[in-house]
């Protein structure tokens, strides 16, 4: 049988495709037991979801030998659609890590509140399926619908708390900002094949350099259009604004898997078009992402330190505007490879960078979500006096926050700016780096007088009865506050690793 010229595909690597694949199974096995299980078992599913996830992370140990690619072209050209090389790896291992903790912190939210546990685990399931696809795509249609499928089951699990308006608002929020980004997005990617006939990665890349001169405008504007659709993701200034009342309105398990997992898709697909398929153009996204990147650092630090500790759900406002300013330091290695004649090498910083924060900035949402049991309303002032009631949460809190400001004993989080600085300064963009010291220096204030609070004296009123036990902690709860916690200790204690790792040329 003679094969069509072009289009026929060779056979698929199930291997290599298993860590989205195994994601995606479990969802179904979740929608269909859903159906069978009576009320009184339905926390099966739970465990059901966490088998999947953990499923899905054992399947990227056979990967570790070496890139393997599927869904490749067979004739002219090699390209494929699929890769598991070791940007891949590395950001699958982010995404179901990120996730396990997420389900983990579920678990006791979805009896307190009396979520639908089916519908959760499926999208939840489902969602972490697109994350998971997403930094294998190496063509643009590919990344469009992994994007969606990460992106389509988040918008109902921030919803998903039927009763409460303040959900249903942030849901909608959520939905009508993400449906204007992909629309430009999808604009941009038509635009990008009618000027270079193809939509694989590194066919694009090539045929960027050689463009038709009168599609030199339409292939311009693909490529900033294109853009777009990840600069949201990543939650960088001015596609920021849907943030706060998101993960204000969300189930806090929610709110923290947006801010890692969420983050992470979208900064890996801004990875993947900038220095794989735009690299032609550096000249052009490398200036913007540096500006975006000074802005939203800027601007997410401020909003930060403008949270009065006495309003209501001012903790989670605080995390949603702390994560926007981490996503400016998250950009600084990406706008730097545009200016480096290894742009593979420079984004090792942004993805070591991005390894630190997802531990750490889930273990502060696991305190949260914690000391959310017994002070419902959210506020940083709830905290005060922490450490006389749950010392442990309190000393794991600190050591997060301290993390997240770089300061010691968080080492790991000083050595993760080091490396984004040093990248900066490495490629000549000396006032970006001023510019991340000045605002690593305002995050300072807010990340210390959140710290100082948990172990001062507690209110009277704050105070518990004699005789009186703090409540128990969920199993699950305790569990995903004592990995993260575990996590950001080892690579406090090796932050080395660190060093080598974003010195690595991982694209």
């Amino acid at each position: 049988m003679v094969p069509l010229a072009g289009s026929v595909v060779q056979s698929v690597d199930w291997l290599a495709i298993a860590p989205p694949t195994v994601a995606a199974v479990a969802a179904l096995v979740v929608l269909v037991a859903d159906l069978f299980l009576p009320e009184r078992k339905k926390p099966l599913l739970g465990g059901i979801a966490i088998g999947g996830i953990v499923l899905a992370g054992l399947s990227l140990l056979p990967l570790l030998d070496g890139d393997r690619s599927t869904f490749c072209l067979t004739s002219g050209t090699r390209a494929c659609s699929y890769t598991a090389d070791h940007f891949t790896l590395v950001i699958q291992f982010l995404v179901l890590g990120g996730a396990l903790l997420t389900a983990l912190l579920s678990v006791s939210d979805l009896v307190d509140f009396e979520l639908p546990s089916g519908e959760y685990w499926f999208l939840l399931l489902s969602s972490v399926a697109g994350a998971a696809l997403l930094p294998a795509s190496r063509d643009l249609a590919t990344l469009v619908v992994a994007l969606e499928v990460a992106s389509l089951p988040a918008f109902a699990l921030v919803g998903l708390r039927r009763d409460d308006s303040r959900s249903s608002e942030a849901a909608l929020k959520f939905f009508l900002s993400s449906v204007t980004a992909t629309a430009v997005m999808l604009l941009g990617v038509s635009f990008v094949y009618a000027s270079t006939g193809t939509l694989h990665l590194t066919q694009v890349a090539d045929a960027l350099t050689h463009v038709d001169p009168r599609l030199d405008t339409l292939a311009g504007a693909g490529v900033a259009l294109t853009l777009v659709g990840f600069a949201f993701k990543t939650a960088a200034v001015p596609f920021h604004f849907w943030v706060p009342d998101t993960y204000v309105g969300a189930p806090l398990p929610i709110a923290a898997y947006l801010s890692v997992v969420g983050k992470a898709v979208g900064f890996t697909g801004l990875i993947l078009v900038t220095v794989v398929a735009f690299p032609s153009y550096a000249d052009v996204w490398g200036p913007v992402l540096a500006v975006l990147a000074a802005l939203t650092m800027t601007i997410g630090n401020v909003g930060a330190l403008r949270q009065r500790p006495d309003r209501t759900r001012s903790a989670v406002r605080l995390l949603a505007w702390s994560s926007v300013g981490q996503a400016g330091y998250l950009l600084v290695p990406i706008a730097a490879a545009a200016y480096t004649d290894d742009p593979g090498r420079a984004i090792g910083s942004t993805v070591a960078y991005a390894l630190m924060y997802a531990a750490v900035n889930l273990g502060a949402f696991a305190v949260a979500a914690l000391v959310a049991r017994t002070n419902p309303a959210h506020r940083v002032a709830d905290y005060r006096g922490l450490y006389a009631r749950r010392p442990l949460a309190a000393l794991a809190l600190g050591f997060f926050l301290l993390c997240l400001a770089g300061l010691p004993p968080g080492i790991i989080g000083l050595f993760a700016k080091v490396t984004v600085f040093s990248a900066a300064v490495d490629a000549g963009l000396g006032w970006l780096a001023v510019v991340m010291a000045v605002n690593v220096v305002i995050a300072l204030y807010y990340y210390l007088q959140w710290t100082a609070l948990l172990f001062r004296a507690p209110d009277a009123e704050a105070e518990p009865a004699d005789g009186e036990r703090p409540a128990r902690i969920p199993v699950p709860l305790a569990t995903a506050t004592a990995l993260a916690a575990l996590v950001g200790i080892a690579l406090s204690g090796a932050p080395q690793l660190v060093l080598r790792f974003a010195s690595q040329a991982l694209l």
